[in-house]
């Protein structure tokens, strides 16, 4: 349920079905709580550790010989981390039908009981069904933890998650729907829009202040790269500020959006997460937050030369202000596992630690 700008907020209570993070076998995550504004409140797991993991990308068309090595690398993902939370940064389908394919791929994850969110991409509304029927499918697969679109809110998938500890909240997922193109000529890919931004601002400083003043560690998680992902690539010094790989262009929109402003102002987003490039999947870091690529967890029915398929993967730990993310490939391998703790000096690539 998204938070209209000024509205209050209240934050849930850690929900039974959450405990230690993880799902019971009986709770599907139909709603959040009514009224709580948040799509769940996780806690940390016993051994104080929070595992989520980000696949992007699949791509799926129900019937499709070519989805198949999507669906593979979902399972295969998903039963070697054994995470606490998914979230599916967009583009999970490609083609008609819609809603068997959703069902099909996101079922993966209901199966072994997993709950998991959907921040949707740009393609995921393109087979006959328009975003909030696609969001609307895709939370009546047991284990959804989204939130009914807010009319008030541009396009569909905005959500927040919680995940607290003895203390109350300390860290903060936001979801954004970042949309499909701009509804201006040449204006290329979409972005965050003025109400979504507001809807972020609003949620930061509720949590600022019942904080005491200080911000929450948060990570922003959403399709499209917003532009300044293009701006890091073309510092003097961007060399210095990368991990992984880069095989193409920056797919962002040719208008900034004021959201990257918005957070720096905020000061408590530490990453931003985005799929759409299916040949990126690098770590850099902009004015102090990170700008992180998932790795393509995709299939044949779109172009893809980063191979294997994969996923990236966010640990926290309770009490860590920082995070350690890494690339789990298909094949099994841990690829450029690296705590992260922005702002970080210039050469981060010191924090890689060796492979598995």
């Amino acid at each position: 349920m998204a938070l209209a700008a000024g509205s209050a907020m209240s934050i849930p209570g850690v929900e039974a079905a959450a405990k230690a993070g993880k799902a019971s076998e009986a709770d599907t995550y139909p709603s959040p709580r009514k009224g709580s504004g948040v799509a769940r409140d996780f806690k940390y797991n016993d051994d104080g550790s929070f595992k989520v993991l980000q696949l992007t990308d699949t791509h799926v068309i129900f019937g499709d010989p070519r989805s198949e090595r999507a669906y593979e690398n979902v399972a295969k993902m998903l039963d070697i981390e054994k995470p606490d939370l998914v979230i599916h940064t967009g583009d999970v389908i490609f083609g008609r039908p819609a809603e068997e394919g959703l069902r099909k791929v996101l079922g993966i994850i209901a199966d072994r009981k997993i709950p998991f969110a959907v921040a949707l991409g740009n393609h995921d509304s393109e087979s006959g069904l328009t975003r909030t029927e696609v969001l609307d499918v895709i939370r009546t697969i047991p284990y959804n933890i989204n939130t009914p679109a807010d009319k008030g809110i541009s396009k569909a998938t905005n959500d927040v998650i919680t995940l607290s500890g003895a203390n109350g909240v300390d860290r903060v997922f936001y979801l954004f729907d970042s949309g499909r193109s701009m509804e201006i000529k040449d204006g290329g890919y979409d972005n965050v829009r003025a109400d979504q931004i507001e809807w972020y601002d609003s949620y930061s400083k509720e949590f600022k202040e019942k904080n005491g003043g200080k911000p929450i560690h948060s990570l922003a998680f959403f399709h499209i790269p917003p532009a300044e992902f293009d701006y890091c690539l073309r510092l003097p010094e961007g060399g210095w500020n990368f991990i992984g790989h880069m095989g193409e262009h920056i797919g962002c929109s040719k208008l900034n959006s004021g959201l990257f402003q918005a957070m720096k102002m905020n000061g408590d987003i530490q990453a931003i997460v985005c799929g759409h490039e299916h040949n990126n999947d690098f770590v850099m870091q902009y004015k102090g937050i990170m700008l992180i690529y998932g790795r393509f967890s995709g299939c044949d029915t779109v172009y893809n030369d980063l191979k294997p398929n994969g996923a990236r993967v966010f640990e926290f730990i309770r009490g860590q202000r920082g995070f350690t993310t890494w690339v789990r490939l298909n094949t099994g391998e841990m690829e450029n596992k690296v705590f992260l703790d922005p702002p970080m000096e210039r050469n981060f690539k010191a924090h890689i630690e060796p492979k598995e």
